[in-house]
């Protein structure tokens, strides 16, 4: 494939990217559809949680060893989706860590946009059993036909797995990676979107292909009470506030600040909390002055 194609190539799946954006439904239209939780409490809503992301942990364990083939995570911006990921994977690479040698890494977290022979290279890369790719909001490995073929491939049911390029290229050759492969690695997609709410003719039926061959998790946040309960749950069970060292009454104080400013912060999420941490901690005398210019929306 020449340049010229490439840049042809990259070119259409930005243009598929940007149709994308506007087929998924909103989330304000998901709200009002989805479901009712006027008569579910929020130690149920908080319980469902907690259960989602253990389930997240345990199926990225399950990649990891090699029993899972491939899992699909679907959730909000913001709400430790990548994060809970990348934890269990890093408990599972500390030797490459100790060792300071990239090469022994088990798992790569790819990120923004990749093309189809980027995907193939770095497939060969990590296709020794047990590794992980993990794409997060890469979302164009998932729109682009010559990739998603490759996807499929990589990710079959069948025992053996071999991914195949079969035009010659140059980058290919001069890094020493073969035209064809067994990936018999693992793969994690980290995305926003939620499959069953996607418009686009087009785009389901790539999502649908790709999600046959993936555990589909979706972590069900799509309110923005959902989101404040998971704002809470984080703050009160997982420590994400320690390094602050702030007391209990000023953990308090700024979930309060949340709870009542969530319809005009520019978005309800955990780095949203961190922002507003990062004010309190250095002005605290007039941190909600600067919130109200820096992390909200005019009225």
């Amino acid at each position: 494939m020449t340049g010229k194609a490439y840049k042809v190539l990259n070119l259409e799946t930005m243009k598929t990217t940007r149709k994308a954006a506007t087929a998924t439904v909103s989330t304000l239209e998901m709200d009002k559809v989805n479901k009712d939780l006027s008569n579910v409490t929020d130690e149920d809503i908080m319980g469902r949680l907690r259960e989602r992301f253990s389930i997240l942990d345990d199926m990225t364990r399950a990649v990891k060893k090699g029993d899972v083939r491939a899992m699909i995570v679907t959730g909000p911006p913001g709400v430790g989706k990548s994060f809970g990921v990348e934890k269990v994977l890093a408990k599972h690479d500390v030797f490459a860590t100790v060792a300071q040698n990239e090469k022994l890494k088990k798992y790569e977290v790819v990120k923004g946009a990749m093309s189809a022979i980027g995907l193939y290279k770095k497939l060969y890369e990590f296709s020794d059993k047990k590794c992980i790719l993990v794409f997060d909001d890469c979302d164009s490995v998932l729109l682009d036909d010559l990739s998603l073929n490759i996807l499929k491939a990589a990710l079959d049911s069948s025992k053996k797995r071999m991914i195949h390029w079969n035009t010659d290229s140059r980058l290919l050759r001069s890094e020493g990676v073969p035209n064809q492969f067994e990936f018999r690695g693992g793969a994690i997609f980290i995305t926003n979107i939620k499959f069953e709410h996607v418009r686009s003719k087009k785009l389901q039926d790539h999502l649908a292909a790709l999600e046959s061959r993936c555990h589909y998790l979706d972590l069900t946040i799509d309110t923005d009470r959902e989101k404040l309960l998971r704002i809470k749950q984080v703050v009160s069970e997982c420590g994400m506030l320690d390094d602050y060292e702030f007391s209990d009454l000023e953990k308090e104080v700024l979930i309060d600040f949340i709870d009542e400013k969530q319809g005009r912060l520019r978005e309800l999420s955990l780095r949203m909390v961190l922002k507003l941490a990062d004010l309190k901690k250095s002005m605290p005398g007039n941190w909600r002055s600067v919130a109200d210019v820096t992390c909200m929306r005019r009225v």
